[in-house]
């Protein structure tokens, strides 16, 4: 079987090659040198005239193809958008505890006690000195309506004195 199989690969091979020689001899012709420099020039102007072609062609498919390409791609975006709109369900809330959402997730045989309070450290607050200071001051409005007018600023000298 593999005998047969490698015979059929190298008969396609020669077939390849002589479908390759056969196109060759169709398409490109031989080519002819000329002998003089004024021939060879008029050749080389020839061949990048072609070249010049072949390029302005090769570019304008080019575009056409990208142009294309991004119709393609804005329809394909539309077809997404018209498929996609649907209707969001109403969601309901649901009442749960910790307790009852950690059954359910695990099941019965699992028995998890979440009581986060407990857990909790109690914290008492301690006032720092800073704090009554500030608390004393007051507000800085009532300091500066004190201050305003003559008596405020007798005081204040009376205070610096």
């Amino acid at each position: 079987m593999l005998a047969i199989a490698k015979g059929l690969i190298e008969q396609e091979d020669k077939d390849r090659e002589v479908e390759k020689k056969r196109y060759m001899a169709e398409t490109c012709q031989a080519l002819s040198l000329p002998g003089s420099m004024q021939a060879l020039q008029e050749l080389c102007r020839e061949l990048h005239h072609k070249i010049d072609v072949t390029d302005e062609e090769r570019y304008d498919l080019e575009l056409k193809v990208n142009k294309s390409a991004k119709e393609i791609e804005d329809l394909n975006i539309k077809v997404i958008d018209l498929k996609g709109k649907f209707k969001k369900p109403v969601l309901r809330k649901v009442r749960m505890s910790a307790d009852q959402m950690l059954q359910a997730l695990l099941g019965s045989k699992h028995k998890v006690s979440l009581d986060l309070r407990a857990n909790l450290k109690q914290v008492k607050k301690e006032v720092k000195e800073e704090d009554k200071e500030l608390r004393d001051v007051g507000d800085w409005r009532k300091n500066i309506e004190d201050k305003a007018g003559m008596d405020g600023r007798k005081k204040m000298f009376e205070s610096e004195a």
